[in-house]
């Protein structure tokens, strides 16, 4: 394979096609920031792709299973479970506290959420019947007040119908996608039922955060956010349901397209086939699923802050990625991926939403340790599929960050890239609570790039507009 890249200015290069291409691929970054090769190569599988209309990465592309993460794809007539991924809507939720740092105390309101919101893997929270969890899987967040009235647990205690309505207008596509039960695999259902409100591990985290800087006084102020002020922000997906969702029809794709080995991968579903609908029905709900949990863990934090300081939180925005839609871009109708990547729709495409004079609310977290931004889509990222980053983007592998240790002895088989002192150097000033003390080093900011790099390419490219940057002050971490 060719994979030679053409820069074509400060903030884009090119895969040009090759005859093997189907399209050329297109990355968006800058010479300061890393490219792996591996990334590029299948970046470069993803053009190859017989349906590609169009191909691109965003500046926190690294290596992923079958295509990168970071990589957006318009596929014709086709969807491909692996260019979702295995956290189907994995997103983003930014809370407004409507409180300054000086009158909230991190720790304490970090260990009183760490309290009532599971960290880690395997972990459940709300106990629930199938009946409930069906309604969840068909209507996302427009089932929440189902579950406050017919289910016990303390998230309830701050539930309010009319924010619960007002919440659901700051939801990408409104927290409720078109989900379908018939043929969610059993295995989903049977691990996901009892994980809604649960956090997760890996690089998913809650953070009380600070807004740092101010880009736009404007933006930043119709958003009701002033430098100083104290914010929240929720990393998190479907869970256990969304894996089994992915495994189940990344399987199958490959078995109907009969291939096998690296090309198992790559497998996509064609929209004659029955497992393309069917596939499209339980991504949704699996896509519902992660709106609701994010959402009664929004509620959890609503509660600590209420019982500590009697304020209630509002929603600036909740964002997905790892999704596919349906969208219309060069006057085609297309099936855009987003893996790793987050929808950054300008002030046109949000005509019919609250933010059709701002643009589409984008959230971009860095790691632990660094900071995290919020943005505005511009409708110049049309050129992008209208996308952006979903994060900075590992520089290391996890294992490489933290090292490996023999499962027998515990004895260190392979060394840490990040040494104990600099891991915390980098956490200096910020409360860190960790379910897995062995495995944070994984997360550690040293392990990703530089997130002032990465917007800097978004902003030059004209793919956003920022508005602030927010600094952690306590990080809750499975």
């Amino acid at each position: 394979m060719d994979t030679t890249l053409k820069r074509l200015d400060p903030w884009r290069v090119q895969l040009p096609k090759t005859d093997t291409m189907t399209v050329p691929a297109m990355i968006y970054t800058s010479e300061q920031l890393p490219l792996e090769n591996t990334a590029v190569s299948q970046l470069y599988d993803a053009a190859c792709l017989p349906p590609a209309r169009k191909v691109l990465a965003t500046p926190d592309i690294h290596q992923g299973f079958g295509v990168p993460i970071g990589c957006v794809m318009a596929l014709n007539d086709a969807i491909m479970p692996a260019a979702v991924g295995y956290d189907i809507n994995c997103g983003m939720t930014l809370m407004r506290t409507g409180m300054t740092i000086k009158e909230v105390d991190p720790a304490t309101v970090a260990h009183s959420i760490a309290r009532d919101v599971p960290l880690g893997e395997g972990k459940s929270n709300l106990k629930m019947e199938k009946k409930h969890l069906d309604a969840v899987l068909v209507e996302g967040l427009g089932a929440v007040k189902t579950l406050a009235e017919h289910t016990d647990h303390r998230a309830w205690s701050v539930f309010d119908e009319d924010q619960w309505r007002a919440d659901m207008n700051r939801v990408e596509r409104h927290g409720s996608l078109p989900g379908q039960l018939d043929h969610v695999p059993d295995m989903a259902r049977e691990k996901g039922i009892y994980q809604l409100g649960t956090l997760g591990g890996g690089n998913h985290f809650l953070e009380i955060q600070q807004v740092e800087q101010i880009f736009d006084e404007d933006l930043a102020r119709w958003f009701g956010l002033e430098r100083n002020d104290v914010t929240v922000m929720i990393h998190s997906g479907s869970r256990r349901f969304g894996y089994e969702v992915a495994d189940d029809y990344m399987k199958q794709a490959a078995r109907i397209l009969g291939v096998s080995g690296h090309q198992r991968e790559l497998a996509y579903l064609t929209n004659d086939q029955k497992a393309f609908d069917h596939y499209i029905g339980a991504m949704n709900a699996a896509g519902n699923f992660a709106y609701v949990n994010r959402h009664i863990m929004a509620l959890l934090v609503r509660k600590a802050f209420g019982h500590l300081y009697h304020t209630s939180l509002s929603i600036i925005y909740d964002v997905s990625h790892n999704m596919a839609q349906k969208e219309n871009h060069d006057g085609a109708d297309v099936w855009v991926h987003r893996k790793g990547a987050t929808r950054a729709f300008g002030p046109a495409r949000m005509k019919d939403s609250p933010f059709a004079g701002v643009g589409q609310p984008v959230i971009i977290p860095g790691s632990m340790g660094t900071g995290s931004y919020l943005l505005a889509g511009c409708d110049s990222s049309q050129e992008a599929l209208c996308s952006v980053n979903h994060g900075a983007g590992r520089t290391m592998s996890r294992t490489a960050a933290a090292g490996k240790r023999s499962r027998r002895s515990g004895k260190a088989v392979r060394p840490a890239a990040i040494s104990d002192e600099e891991f915390r150097r980098s956490m200096t000033g910020i409360t860190l609570i960790a379910e897995n003390k062995h495995a944070i080093k994984e997360e550690a900011p040293a392990a990703y790039k530089d997130i002032d790099a990465v917007i800097e390419v978004v902003c030059q490219a004209g793919l956003a507009k920022p508005i602030a940057r927010l600094r952690p002050l306590a990080v809750l971490k499975g």
